[in-house]
């Protein structure tokens, strides 16, 4: 079945002479099916792994405090009461067939004369491992992907995996400075059209994450200041400046072929509101902090106004776009904050009209607040020439302008006086570079958003209004589907419970 999958995506995309409309559609007898080449592959599978994040990153936003749902549906019981069982929340399927496809590519890159292509396909794959840790724990990492030769994968120690990661993002970096894009198939690339550079960044910047999420684990320092020096070395830093991570195969406005960030939570093709446009809110705890520490103008990009967007003035709230028209409301809560009465995702992500944004995978504004930790746990034994606090500033910066809110407002808060906003001003240090980095993932990021309130236990997100207790998910059970194609390796793990087991880098 795997197989069938990576040949049929094969049709998806139509590369070497640029990312046109037709890159999505699928016209082919699936009964027939030809060989693939790594380029086809590759695009497809990177349009995939964009796609296989929407439903992670919407768990996270929940989860992770940023999020909730208005009172317009049935109160989500999976979401807010956290009774959910090995058939919800499945990202592991999609997620491993997508890893097959990086798999393909990397196996046939030297015979289809490709090799520029084994560097974006091992980051890839690297992002999408470290989603499964970060989801389930310990995950098949080392007998994975091979197909008929290892039917039933054994699992790998989760803490491994990631020191297995950071190994693959040296491959990777290898195969990228060996191997410049051959022009004719940089639109094969559809996060950076061909640019090694990028990609290295990027993969330094994965390699930083997958680094700082660990960094609370004892006995872990020595291991980690080692690799973040090795980053330093490497000589190509992180994301840039104006530099995110965004997937964009050429997005059109027909059926399946938009955003699908847009194509969920927006609108259609046809720029009709979805009814799904009703249901994700702002949390009151994060409308409100954004209010209490003067963040207006993120907040006024990150949410709409109540009333939502005004239609004939696509971008622009209904209501003035001031503090008291933003409503969040209480997580969990089932009842009193209807949709018209509460503020939507906004304006930083949906736009009527608006359709072709890149879906975000990785921002530069999350690259400067991993340096700004690393610098103020390690100081002087990691070798970063900037200081916590010049990263720190950067990453705030960096968030501003991704979201579209002015530059002149950043300025203003960071010497503000705030806690947890003004960098000299916080008492914290670490508890202000993890709020900033926690809030730069809204609306792009929610896993990441989840991951970081998981390793921190910060900022103190209000409990659901829909459970009575104090636990929380700290991560999700495999699912149902490997314990029936793997379930002696899946039973090894022990008794999984999602509101007691917890990652390896969550240590409290």
């Amino acid at each position: 079945m795997k197989l069938n999958t990576l040949y049929i995506a094969a049709f998806l995309v139509i590369v070497g002479t640029g990312c046109k409309k037709d890159f999505l559609d699928v016209n082919t007898n699936p009964n027939a099916l030809p060989t693939a080449t790594p380029a086809f592959v590759l695009a497809n599978a990177i349009n995939q792994s964009a796609i296989n994040m929407l439903a992670p990153n919407e768990t996270g936003m929940f989860w992770g405090g940023q999020w909730t749902q208005s009172n317009g549906y049935i109160i989500s019981t999976t979401l807010f009461s956290y009774s959910f069982t090995n058939g919800d929340f499945n990202y592991w399927d999609n997620t491993y067939d997508n890893l097959y496809d990086y798999q393909y590519v990397i196996d046939n890159a030297a015979t289809a004369n490709q090799l520029y292509l084994k560097g974006p396909a091992k980051v890839m794959q690297a992002l999408a491992f470290q989603k499964l840790v970060d989801l389930y724990g310990n995950i098949p990492f080392s007998d994975a992907l091979k197909g008929v030769k290892s039917l039933a994968p054994k699992f790998d120690d989760q803490q491994k995996v990631y020191e297995g990661l950071i190994t693959l993002l040296d491959g990777a970096i290898s195969d990228l400075k060996a191997n410049a894009f051959a022009s004719a198939y940089s639109s094969s690339d559809i996060i950076f059209k061909g640019s090694t550079t990028n990609w290295i960044k990027f993969a330094n910047s994965l390699k930083l994450r997958i680094l700082m999420r660990q960094a609370r684990v004892t006995g872990r320092d020595a291991y980690i200041t080692a690799e973040v020096n090795k980053i330093v070395a490497e000589g190509s830093g992180v994301l840039a400046s104006g530099t995110d991570v965004g997937v964009n195969p050429g997005y059109t406005p027909s059926a399946g072929q938009i955003n699908p960030f847009y194509d969920s939570y927006g609108y259609s093709e046809t720029n009709a509101r979805r009814a799904n446009n009703n249901w994700p809110r702002g949390t009151e705890f994060f409308i409100n902090t954004l209010k209490s520490t003067g963040d207006t103008a993120r907040l006024t990009r990150i949410f709409y106004a109540i009333g939502n967007e005004n239609s004939a003035s696509p971008g622009v709230s209904v209501k003035p776009e001031i503090a008291d028209n933003y409503v969040g409301v209480p997580f969990g809560s089932s009842a009193g904050f209807l949709p018209a009465v509460t503020s939507a995702p906004g304006p930083s992500v949906l736009v009527r009209g608006t359709y072709n944004k890149p879906y975000i995978l990785m921002t530069a504004a999350e690259a400067q607040f991993n340096l700004a930790e690393a610098k103020q746990r390690y100081g002087s034994t990691v070798s970063l020439t900037g200081t916590a606090q010049s990263y720190y500033e950067a990453g705030v910066k960096e968030s501003y302008r991704l979201l579209g809110a002015p530059a002149a407002d950043a300025t203003r808060l960071l010497a503000s006086g705030v806690q947890n906003v003004d960098f000299a001003a916080s008492t914290n240090k670490l508890q202000a570079i993890g709020y900033q980095k926690w809030l730069c993932y809204a609306n792009y990021n929610g896993l990441e958003a989840w991951s970081e309130y998981r390793k921190n236990n910060y900022p103190v997100t209000p409990q659901s209004k829909n459970y009575v207790g104090t636990e929380r998910p700290l991560r999700l059970y495999y699912p149902g589907t490997e314990f029936g194609s793997n379930g002696a390796n899946v039973t090894a793990q022990g008794t999984i419970n999602p509101l007691a087991t917890k990652i390896f880098w969550d240590i409290d």
